[in-house]
C-alpha cells in the first residue's frame, strides 16, 4: 500500500489542474461586477496615471540655492538720530542676501551709552526697591540691564525707588514709536533668485525668465496674473498676500514665509517647469498671544571717543523676517513604476471579482444554489466506491479522469 500511495503521489505531480468557471445569470451581481471593474479602472487610469503620474520615476532630493537682494531708501527725522537717510546697508540684516533676511521697519534708539552706574528701569519688577537691602550687591537684575550695586535710588519724597546698577548707561528706553519709522518699506522690493537641481535626472532650472531684454528685471514686478515669472516682489504685496497689513506688522514685527514650489514633469519641455509661489504668516498673532507677538532683537554700534573710552548706540530693531523655503519634485517616464502600477491594478481587478463572489455565494437569496454549482464535492472512502460504475449518480471515474 505504501508503494502504491507514493506512486500515486508522484504521478499526481504531472496532473494539470484548471479552474472551472460558472456563468451566473444574475443581473444584480453582474451590474455590481461591472461597476466594481469600472471603478477600479477609473482609479487606475484617472488617479494613478493621470493625477499621480504613476508611470513616472520621481526625484524629491531637490538641491536649491537662494540669493536675495533688496532695493529702496527711506528718510526719518527723530530726536535721537536727527535727519537720516536709510538704505539697504542700514535696514537689511544680514547684508549677504540669504534665504532668511530681516527688514527693519521700526526701532528704539538709546544713544551714547557708556559703562557706568545709573538707575535701572522702573518697568522691571526685580529693580523696584524700598531700601538698600532690597538691592543685593553683585546680583544681576532679572530681565534687566545690569548688576545691582547695593543702593536703592529714590526720588525726593518717594517711598519707593529703583536699584542702582552697573550697566551701559543710560539704560534702554522702553517707549516705542506709535507709528513705524520705516513705514515706507512697504514699497521696497526684493529680488529672489532661486536655482534648483534634481540630481537623479541631472536637470537644473532657475526662476528668472530667460530673456535678452536687459531692462526686464528693472521694470517688472511679480504678479500672478500679469508677471508670474518675474522674481522681483514688493514687500507690501508679500505681506498682503500672506493675509497681513504691512503698517500693522511693521510696528511690532513679524515673520513671513515665502514658499517656492517646483513640480516638474520632465516628459514635457523644460520651459514647462516653472516655480509656484505662496505666502503665509508664520508667527502666531492672536489676541491671546498679543504680549509676545511680533519680532525684534537688539544690536549696537560701538565707537571710541578722543580719550579712548568706548561708548555705543543701542538699537532695538522691530521688523519683518522673511523665510524663503524651497521644495518640489520632478518626474520622468520609467517602465518599472509603470509595470508595478499596472500589476497593482490587475490585482485590484481580482479583488473585485473576489468581492462579487462573496456577494453571489453568501449574501443573496439563491446563494446555496450558486454555491452548489461552483463547488463540487467528490467523496472517495474506499476502493469499492471508486470502482462503482457511476459517481454522484451521473459520472464514471473514467469521465472524471478525462476532465
Amino acid at each position: 500500500m505504501g508503494q502504491v500511495a507514493w506512486k500515486a503521489l508522484f504521478l499526481s505531480l504531472f496532473d494539470y489542474k484548471t479552474e472551472k468557471y460558472v456563468i451566473a445569470k444574475n443581473k444584480k451581481v453582474g451590474v455590481l461586477y461591472r461597476v466594481v471593474q469600472l471603478s477600479i479602472l477609473a482609479y487606475l487610469v484617472g488617479w494613478v496615471f493621470v493625477v499621480k503620474k504613476g508611470y513616472q520615476d520621481t526625484d524629491t532630493s531637490l538641491q536649491s540655492s537662494v540669493i536675495t537682494k533688496l532695493k529702496g531708501v527711506a528718510f526719518t527725522n527723530t530726536s535721537e538720530l536727527g535727519e537720516r537717510l536709510w538704505d539697504v546697508a542700514d535696514y537689511v540684516i544680514p547684508p549677504q542676501g540669504e534665504s532668511v533676511f530681516f527688514v527693519m521697519t521700526n526701532l528704539i534708539v538709546t544713544p551714547n551709552q557708556r559703562q557706568a552706574t545709573c538707575p535701572e528701569s522702573s518697568s522691571i519688577p526685580d529693580a523696584l526697591c524700598e531700601e538698600d537691602t532690597d538691592c543685593q550687591e553683585g546680583k544681576a537684575v532679572v530681565a534687566g540691564n545690569g548688576v545691582k550695586t547695593g543702593r536703592c535710588l529714590k526720588d525726593r519724597g518717594s517711598t519707593r525707588g529703583t536699584c542702582e546698577v552697573l550697566a551701559w548707561c543710560p539704560v534702554e528706553k522702553r517707549s516705542k514709536p506709535k507709528k513705524p519709522l520705516l513705514g515706507s518699506a512697504e514699497n521696497f522690493t526684493v529680488y529672489i533668485k532661486n536655482s534648483v537641481r534634481f540630481p537623479k535626472f541631472k536637470f537644473s532650472k532657475m526662476n528668472v525668465l530667460a530673456t535678452n531684454n536687459e531692462s526686464y528685471l528693472k521694470s517688472c514686478r511679480y504678479s500672478q496674473e500679469h508677471h508670474p515669472y518675474c522674481p522681483i516682489f514688493v514687500l507690501g504685496d508679500i505681506v498682503r498676500w500672506a493675509g497681513g497689513n504691512f503698517q500693522e506688522m511693521a510696528l511690532q514685527g513679524g515673520v513671513i514665509g515665502i514658499q517656492i514650489e517646483w513640480n516638474c514633469d520632465l516628459d514635457k519641455a523644460p520651459s514647462e517647469c516653472n516655480p509656484h509661489y505662496s505666502f503665509s504668516r508664520l508667527d502666531n498673532k492672536s489676541a491671546e498671544s498679543s504680549i509676545s507677538s511680533g519680532y525684534n532683537f537688539r544690536f549696537a554700534k560701538y565707537y571710541r571717543d578722543a580719550e579712548g573710552v568706548d561708548y555705543r548706540t543701542l538699537i532695538k530693531a522691530y521688523g519683518i523676517r522673511f523665510d524663503v523655503m524651497v521644495n518640489g519634485k520632478a518626474g520622468k517616464f520609467n517602465i518599472i513604476p509603470t509595470i508595478i502600477n499596472i500589476s497593482s491594478g490587475l490585482a485590484l481587478m481580482g479583488a473585485g471579482a473576489f468581492f462579487c463572489d462573496l456577494v453571489l455565494l453568501y449574501l443573496i437569496k439563491k446563494s446555496n444554489f450558486y454555491r452548489g454549482k461552483k463547488y463540487e464535492e467528490v467523496k472517495s472512502s474506499s476502493r469499492k466506491s471508486l470502482s462503482s460504475p457511476t459517481l454522484n449518480g451521473n459520472q464514471s471515474p473514467d469521465q472524471l479522469d478525462g476532465l
